[in-house]
């Protein structure tokens, strides 16, 4: 429990916080090199935070299983040994140069299908709601409203002012 929540502190601060303000001075200075080396870096951190998802729930248990995940965050951060960069030229470019077209292809599709079902939800949920409107609204002019009124209201008044509703016996407030 204790290595999870160092690990944790570890991961956000020198794999979050710290590459997120080097970018953002990167990006301020203009500096390409450093802006290239960041780049590397949020795409391999991207991909090691999508696998940590899966290893966090099957090998958490291997002994010093934080320890390791600690030690190669520091690894991809470090620029004495350039973790990112290593694994992004070996592994990372290479595959996705590969794959790029399909990916693409994949990436068009599916914005195309969130585009439909989002205005397929927004249709129902419009329909939905005016149907609840509408029942709502034919509920509320029946006998619910006037014993609402005749808390505060005479007979004779909810007479002269409703005609659709029809005494009750009286109540007491």
């Amino acid at each position: 429990m204790v290595s999870w929540m160092i690990c944790r502190l570890v991961v956000l601060v020198f794999g979050m916080l710290y590459p997120a303000y080097a970018s953002y001075k990167a990006v301020k200075t203009k500096n390409i090199r450093e802006y290239v080396r960041w780049m590397m870096y949020w795409i391999v951190f991207a991909l090691f935070m999508a696998a940590e998802i899966v290893t966090d729930i099957f090998i958490s248990w291997f002994p010093f299983y934080y320890e390791i995940k600690m030690a190669f965050v520091l690894w991809l951060l470090s620029p004495y040994t350039k973790g990112a960069s290593l694994l992004y030229r070996k592994f990372v470019h290479p595959s996705l140069s590969r794959h790029e077209k399909e990916i693409d292809a994949y990436l068009v599709q599916a914005k195309e299908r969130s585009y439909e079902t989002m205005l397929s939800f927004g249709k129902r949920g419009l329909n939905m709601a005016a149907s609840a409107a509408v029942q709502a609204a034919t509920k509320g002019t029946g006998t619910g409203a006037c014993r609402t009124a005749t808390r505060r209201m005479t007979v004779g008044q909810i007479l002269r002012r409703s005609p659709g509703c029809q005494p009750g016996p009286e109540r007491s407030p």
